[in-house]
């Protein structure tokens, strides 16, 4: 009994210590996270394995609390609620699926594995092993992903310090060429560090601000630059006709995020601005749960909170070139980028803003997921962030 209660707790230590190592922002540490299925597989109980799934997942998204509590100005009880809440459906997947019987283990993983990175559980499908493709197969693409799929399940056979071993080594022998991906030709992201004031400040010198920054990225050679999620607050038809004229003279076409509101609620979008006028180019797609999709106002009868455009508009057309947009959350989980990805974009676009984060890796483990998903496909990347 002793034998088995230190084991227990050793498996619950390592789950912890996986989920605090690949979710810690940087990208070539992704492939810690083929730890989990491991561990999974080695739980004898039905109890432990969902203890094990609780341990990784709640360590992988630890800086949770703290962001909710720095958006809602409150303290870190609704954001420790929001932090359990989020990891049930990743702990109840596991916990059912798993079983004893080895021969059945693959084919039961793989199936929550799938169950975790599409909708409705998907949602919240943060920390998934998957995402590690990017770091052990770059540029491999769909067949990387196959791999990286079948290395998962293996990983929870009898075989699997054969496949460990194996997976090692393609990580390691990526770790020591690693470059990062690729800088669209002519594109530029523009970082910004204005806080909690983006998209709250309306002003118009927050607006002339912003052009004389995109002026002077201009400036140097650049024909697209992207600014961050936010960027332009709410879109309205002052605040169209402001940047249009400005952009009336020049060659530069200005991708920035800004809020469509009507009387239903909002749509985070993505803009497109450039000589000729201006167009929503991207409706996001998965809105962070809770502090902005919220859809039981609708089954209360009441208005507000963003739209979810789930499967739409994965990618759009930019020039002559096609974009897979990514806006914040989007980041974090697995079937946009591969929805993204079906329709073979040209490069990725991923714009945040993680003003809420400070104090937390939430927005390098962001650049570090797309940075890989981009190393994966061989896509040319292009991020705007504010912090």
């Amino acid at each position: 009994m002793r034998r088995e209660y230190i084991r227990s707790t050793l498996l619950m230590a390592a789950s912890i210590a996986i989920g605090v190592m690949a979710w810690s922002g940087h990208v070539t540490l992704l492939p810690v996270a083929m730890g989990f299925p491991i561990l999974w597989s080695l739980s004898r109980t039905r109890l432990l394995a969902a203890l094990v799934s609780a341990g990784y997942f709640l360590a992988a998204s630890r800086g949770l609390p703290q962001g909710v509590a720095a958006f809602y100005s409150s303290n870190i009880w609704p954001g420790l609620l929001l932090w359990f809440c989020a990891s049930m459906s990743f702990v109840i997947v596991h916990a059912i699926f798993w079983t004893k019987k080895a021969g059945t283990r693959p084919f039961r993983y793989l199936l929550a594995a799938v169950i975790m990175a599409i909708p409705p559980f998907g949602i919240t499908g943060w920390a998934h092993p998957v995402t590690a493709a990017g770091v052990l197969f770059p540029g491999w693409g769909w067949w990387g992903l196959g791999f990286m799929t079948a290395g998962l399940a293996g990983l929870v056979t009898r075989f699997w310090p054969a496949v460990a071993i194996a997976l090692t080594g393609f990580w390691l022998w990526s770790a020591a060429f690693w470059t990062d991906p690729k800088l669209a030709e002519a594109w530029r992201g523009v970082d910004l560090q204005l806080g909690v004031s983006l998209g709250r400040d309306a002003g118009l010198q927050r607006q002339r601000d912003m052009i004389a920054t995109v002026r002077g990225v201009a400036s140097d050679g650049a024909l697209y630059v992207v600014l961050p999620e936010s960027a332009l607050g709410f879109w309205t038809p002052t605040v169209e006709r402001l940047w249009t004229g400005i952009l009336r003279d020049g060659n530069a076409t200005v991708i920035a995020g800004a809020l469509l509101l009507d009387a239903r609620g909002y749509d985070n979008v993505l803009v497109a601005i450039d000589r000729k006028g201006s167009h929503i180019l991207y409706r996001e797609r998965m809105p962070v749960p809770g502090s902005m999709w919220q859809p039981w106002r609708s089954w209360l009868g009441e208005s507000g909170g963003a739209r979810a455009d789930f499967f739409a508009n994965p990618v759009v057309s930019i020039g002559t070139s096609r974009a897979a947009p990514l806006i914040c959350y989007e980041q974090l989980i697995v079937w946009p980028i591969l929805q993204s990805m079906l329709h073979d974009p040209d490069f990725v676009v991923a714009v945040g803003n993680g003003w809420w984060t400070e104090g937390t890796s939430i927005v390098a483990i962001q650049r570090a997921t797309t940075t890989a998903w981009a190393k994966l496909f061989a896509k040319p990347l292009v991020i705007a962030f504010n912090t």
